[in-house]
């Protein structure tokens, strides 16, 4: 591999010379990009998977929905909880801190989504019975506020790319919760949260996970 150039953001465009499937040389070569709080290799690269990854794109898991087995989502199930799947291929500036004084200044990444007939139909009918839409994770969020965004506040069945920066003061047009981890200082990610459970809160949750020197 050749670096060959410098692009936004201080990314590298890197030329590569292989023999055989690209794909199949980059998954035998390359290693698992994982988040700054995991400090040992992976030896099985399955383990930072969703059990319900499907399509390669990703440049990292989305971390949230690591919390389930198959076997809690069949008990999540059993309690008369409709699950539904969106798919979001995480882009490389999930984890970029923002490091301009102004938030609006700063560049948002753009990743490619995908919501699925089945899944707008599950949403609508749930919205409309007056049940509540739990995202799982903050790329399950972004998908679901993209879609909302681009159709007038309603779910449809699309795919594209979605540039959305969620921070406080924004209107959440589909959520009604949200499952998340803990998230880096000056990430976009706690800018989401923030806007979604408010600063105070959001800030108080911290200062006791850290009180209490929760682990994950």
């Amino acid at each position: 591999a050749e670096v060959v150039g410098e692009v936004e953001g201080g990314n590298r465009l890197v030329r590569f010379d292989y023999e055989g499937i690209f794909l199949e040389v980059l998954d035998r070569l390359g290693k698992m990009p994982l988040p700054p709080y995991i400090k040992e290799e992976l030896q099985d690269r399955e383990r930072y998977q969703t059990v319900y990854s499907k399509v390669v794109g990703s440049a990292a898991a989305p971390t949230a929905g690591l919390h389930f087995t198959k076997d809690l989502l069949e008990k999540i199930e059993a309690k008369g909880v409709k699950i539904a799947y969106v798919t979001l291929h995480v882009g490389l500036g999930t984890f970029r801190p923002v490091k301009e004084e102004k938030v609006l200044d700063h560049k948002m990444h753009r990743e490619h989504y995908d919501l699925p007939q089945e899944t707008a139909d599950l949403i609508n009918k749930t919205k409309a019975e007056g049940g509540r839409v739990i995202a799982v994770g903050t790329t399950s969020c972004r998908t679901l506020e993209s879609v909302a965004t681009f159709n007038n506040g309603k779910i449809v069945p699309c795919d594209g790319y979605t540039e959305i920066f969620i921070y406080p003061g924004y209107e959440f047009k589909v959520l009604d919760g949200l499952i998340t981890n803990f998230h880096l200082p000056e990430s976009t990610l706690i800018m989401l949260v923030s806007a979604f459970l408010g600063y105070d809160k959001t800030m108080n949750a911290y200062k006791t996970a850290v009180e209490e020197k929760y682990r994950f």
